[in-house]
């Protein structure tokens, strides 16, 4: 996978470090050469530049990068005209990190597809999310081993933990699954409300619109997870 991360403060550049250390290829970009200095080591590249200036921007590789991260904490107005120059120029994944309720508001107005709390998600979950497809949340339980909530792949809707072979093709336990439903409120708001399945067996049949949560190796769960 290859990734832009603008912004090398500390969410950001902890989050390109952990994507390069998986394998990924990262550009980390900030306006503060002591900044790109630091971390041209630890990340596959780093540029010093003017996100803000479209030109500039416009030379990056933008067709061959899959994501594209706005990790600017510092500055709201910064963030906001760096994420909505992205947004322009088409990128095939936007990400924005928010900073306050308000700034969220008008970053969903932009159309970024996701939305990063630094200060409530750790650079090892995202990366870990960004690294496994279909992850909805993740637990790190040591450097080698965690545990995961993914969306139930198509291919699994209607069989059983045992017949996807779970434990002996995978490595994998299946802990849950958690049934995601729609509620509507008195005054006509929806919200989606999570319902733990109880401990999982291996008769346990894997329904659409669940999310199967499992343990095991970070190695076993990509691979899993980018079957």
């Amino acid at each position: 996978m290859k990734y832009i991360i603008v912004g090398l403060g500390n969410f950001g550049a902890s989050l390109a470090e952990k994507l390069t250390a998986k394998g990924n290829e990262v550009i980390g970009i900030d306006n503060r050469m002591n900044k790109v200095d630091l971390f041209k080591e630890k990340i596959s590249h780093t540029i010093c530049m003017d996100a803000t200036d479209e030109f500039t921007v416009s030379g990056l590789p933008l067709k061959d990068t899959d994501i594209v991260i706005i990790a600017i904490g510092e500055n709201q107005g910064a963030n906001v005209m760096v994420t909505a120059l992205f947004k322009n120029l088409r990128v095939k994944r936007l990400i924005s990190r928010a900073i306050d309720p308000l700034h969220e508001k008008v970053l969903m107005a932009i159309g970024v597809d996701e939305i990063v709390h630094p200060e409530e998600e750790t650079a090892e979950r995202w990366a870990k999310k960004l690294c496994l497809t279909n992850v909805v949340d993740s637990f790190e339980l040591s450097d080698d081993f965690s545990i995961i909530e993914v969306e139930i792949p198509t291919r699994f809707v209607g069989k059983t933990i045992k017949e996807i072979e779970l434990r002996s093709k995978f490595n994998l336990l299946a802990l849950t699954t958690i049934k995601k439903t729609e509620v509507t409120s008195v005054v006509g708001k929806t919200r989606s409300e999570d319902s733990v399945q109880g401990v999982a067996s291996p008769n346990t049949i894997l329904n659409a619109n669940e999310i199967l949560v499992i343990y095991g190796a970070n190695k076993d769960l990509q691979n899993f997870t980018n079957q």
